[in-house]
């Protein structure tokens, strides 16, 4: 039976756990965010968060640092204790070592080396364990790590600002700034939480983005970009900064041999601002001058042949999961963003609409390509939010492709 403490509840201190873990938002990729809560005669005497991968997780960082006794206590932890030796011993042996007389779980874990395990360990023991505290807050919070552990895929999270009539630039190309400075800088804590970005070639070709992490002590994420044809400008800031943050570039070898070979290459190619500038005259010279700024050459397969040759995402969605990128927040544009829906990769969606209006027939849209024919078919959003951000709004929810 679960009883209040000096007035407060399992659920509130659950909540002060949330809390802490949250703190480890963009450090412990590709872990799950954990806080850990301890409390004795109804007051709080320890407290712990996992803080950064490969460290202490947030139990043993809470009790092997508390300066009072601990024997007795209870334990307040939004994620169910390991119980196998990884980059850091058992949580569940200090749980035990330390004598705490109750543990309350937020959810059970899905990593098949805990799954259960953890609980069952510290029941055998003679501690008393509840599990399903605010469950579904702290599924939520660590969504993310459940996706990847499920499917070995990363969780994608597509993002993007349009105006209130579903334009993300003006018919001219200037899209600077769709939203405010409270919604732009909710987009870089986005960007220190999700493990990595990803943008389409057009996207760099028309902005020359740094696509980093702004936020002050935020961490960048791995950048990865869709070019099929090998088409980056050699001068553009991705490039130029490759050596200092992480780039994957996903190309297909024979759609961009085609394209380095055909008549229309230098016409195409050169004309296009800021690529002339040194550029690789063959896609083999062009290879290793990426190689050797420090870009990661990714090959994927294509998607399906064309004039306009597409990358398989699903593909690639797995390349980058083996490579341990476990989410991605996907900056695209409306045909990147198409496709991404269209196989299925994209698992929740982050729409901010800015309350002004542009017009124009050939103004950009979030999201292009072959539309759906009827309104019935329409991809839905489930779990939705709406959050405001000044005199803007973010409308996010989680992909439900039935």
């Amino acid at each position: 039976m679960m009883m209040k403490q000096n007035g407060k509840t399992p659920e509130d201190y659950m909540r002060m756990a949330l809390d802490l873990a949250r703190k480890g938002e963009g450090q412990v990729s590709p872990n799950p965010m954990v806080g850990c809560v301890v409390v004795k005669g109804g007051q709080v005497i320890a407290e712990g968060y996992h803080q950064r991968y490969g460290g202490f997780h947030a139990e043993r960082n809470a009790l092997i640092y508390c300066g009072e006794e601990v024997e007795g206590a209870d334990l307040y932890v939004n994620l169910e204790p390991c119980c196998h030796q990884g980059k850091t011993p058992p949580c569940t042996d200090i749980i035990i070592e330390k004598k705490i007389a109750r543990v309350y779980v937020g959810c059970l874990d899905v990593n098949p080396r805990v799954a259960g395990k953890g609980v069952e360990i510290l029941r055998a023991h003679g501690i008393q364990v509840e599990v399903g505290i605010l469950e579904e807050e702290c599924r939520k919070l660590n969504e993310v790590f459940f996706y990847y552990m499920a499917n070995k895929l990363p969780f994608v999270a597509m993002k993007y600002a349009m105006t209130l009539d579903g334009k993300i630039a003006c018919e001219t190309g200037d899209s600077k700034w769709v939203t405010g400075t409270e919604a732009r800088a909710y987009v870089q804590r986005l960007r220190n939480r999700y493990r990595g970005i990803m943008a389409g070639i057009g996207t760099v070709q028309a902005d020359d983005p740094l696509l980093n992490c702004r936020m002050k002590n935020g961490r960048n994420p791995v950048r990865i970009l869709c070019d099929t044809r090998l088409r980056i400008p050699t001068d553009s800031r991705i490039v130029q900064t490759a050596a200092e943050i992480e780039t994957i570039l996903a190309w297909n070898p024979k759609a961009a041999n085609t394209y380095y070979e055909s008549e229309t290459y230098r016409e195409e190619i050169l004309r296009k601002k800021g690529s002339s500038k040194g550029r690789p005259e063959s896609l083999q010279e062009m290879q290793k001058f990426l190689e050797t700024k420090g870009i990661t050459l990714l090959e994927v397969p294509l998607k399906k042949e064309g004039t306009m040759p597409e990358l398989d995402l699903r593909f690639l969605m797995q390349q980058l999961g083996e490579r341990g990128i476990d989410s991605i927040l996907l900056e695209g544009g409306g045909m990147l963003n198409a496709s991404a829906l269209q196989e299925h990769v994209v698992q929740r969606v982050y729409a901010f609409v800015a309350p002004k209006l542009v017009a124009g027939a050939d103004a950009k849209s979030p999201v292009e390509g072959v539309g759906i024919p009827r309104m019935e078919d329409a991809v839905k959003l489930r779990e939705t939010e709406v959050f405001s951000f000044g005199k803007d709004i973010c409308i996010t929810g989680r992909m439900d492709y039935s």
